[in-house]
């Protein structure tokens, strides 16, 4: 059954209950059922904790969360709560419970189906499908197949928001004025360690900043672990370096990365959002697909991925620095396969290249 047809609907829900680099990634396909339909009520159904990459998104009226690991109890409340509430619901994700959820909550329900037999039965739940490519189509493409479907115009733009709020709590944390004196954001911190970049590098790119005349900030979550590796890396950085690791939420991350004169950091939703907001961004990949992964960049609108899968390329304000290997990407978690196992793509990347690419996207 095509939804092409259907009549504006007054109440639409996205569902996306995965990470918060998944969250960040529909923010495309937010836009444009909000272009489509200016008048509807959209509301999003996420993970607890992934939701403030949403915070001020002007396309959302309510952002409604779950555990990742709900009971039945709390299963059966969100099922009550969303009953048949919606004229619309969409599903960016395959799995069971977002299908389920897609079920539960739509009148009319479309989702992206993975083309396996196992997987057949959830046609039986979805009004319409698209199926879905897990290798050779960027994230923000593939949820826009959804609104292809709908027969709504695309909307390429990933959106990272802030409030004025966010500004005056950012400004309030730094000791020196960002419309004065420049400054380089590393992210350091990966949630896995597959996609790490080793210390020494991030210590020999730090000071080769600071001689280029940037004050260097750190930024990471409130993760013990995150806290821990942050603070012996700024150890070693020159002394007026900043940790802002555990003190800003996404929303303000997202204003400081928005001014910051060059961001470098891993395969991370950190990455995603200063490619976003226009920072010139150096992107680590070692492992990760950068085809379906690579940080969408500011401006980019075309429904062609921008990456291609192997090789260090630059796409309007990204480099995406790929480590060298005949096996890369190999879409692994790590050499030892486990996501606290290393990878020799990427740390065996120099610091000298990724300094060039710095010095790249700092000339220009």
């Amino acid at each position: 059954m095509s939804l092409k047809s259907m009549k504006a609907p007054r109440r639409v829900l996205l569902i996306v209950t995965r990470r918060i680099g998944d969250v960040l990634l529909t923010t495309p396909l937010l836009h444009a059922l909000r272009q489509a339909w200016p008048e509807a009520a959209i509301d999003v159904l996420v993970f607890r904790n992934t939701e403030g990459v949403l915070h001020g998104n002007p396309d959302i009226r309510e952002i409604i969360t779950v555990p990742e690991h709900p009971g039945v109890w709390r299963h059966l409340q969100l099922f009550l709560r969303l009953f048949r509430r919606y004229d619309l619901a969409l599903s960016t994700l395959t799995g069971d419970k977002p299908t389920l959820y897609a079920w539960v909550a739509g009148k009319r329900r479309i989702g992206l189906l993975a083309q396996e037999r196992k997987q057949r039965w959830k046609r039986r739940l979805l009004s319409q499908t698209v199926a879905f490519d897990n290798l050779g189509t960027h994230t923000v493409l593939m949820n826009l197949k959804l609104a292809t479907a709908l027969g709504i115009a695309p909307s390429y733009a990933v959106s990272a928001s802030w409030t004025p709020q966010d500004a005056a709590q950012l400004a309030a944390v730094l000791p020196f004025d960002t419309d004065v004196e420049p400054y380089a954001v590393l992210h350091v911190y990966p949630k896995f360690a597959y996609k790490t970049w080793h210390v020494q590098g991030w210590v020999d790119l730090a000071h080769w900043l600071k001689a280029r005349g940037l004050r260097v900030l750190l930024t990471g979550s409130q993760d013990a672990d995150e806290l821990a590796y942050v603070d012996q890396i700024c150890k070693q950085l020159p002394p007026d370096s900043i940790s802002l690791a555990g003190r800003l939420n996404l929303s303000q991350s997202a204003c400081l990365l928005s001014r910051a004169k060059l961001y470098v950091g891993p395969d991370t939703v950190m990455t995603h959002i200063a490619a976003a907001v226009g920072a010139p961004t150096v992107a680590l990949f070692g492992p990760s697909n950068p085809v379906k992964w690579g940080p969408w960049p500011q401006g980019y609108a075309q429904p062609q991925n921008p990456y291609r899968l192997r090789g260090t390329q630059r796409v309007a304000n990204v480099i995406l620095l790929q480590g060298a290997g005949d096996c890369v990407p190999c879409m692994e978690e790590g050499c030892e396969r486990h996501v606290r196992s290393l990878s020799d793509c990427l740390q065996k990347l120099s610091s000298q290249e990724v300094i060039a690419a710095a010095q790249s996207l700092l000339e220009k």
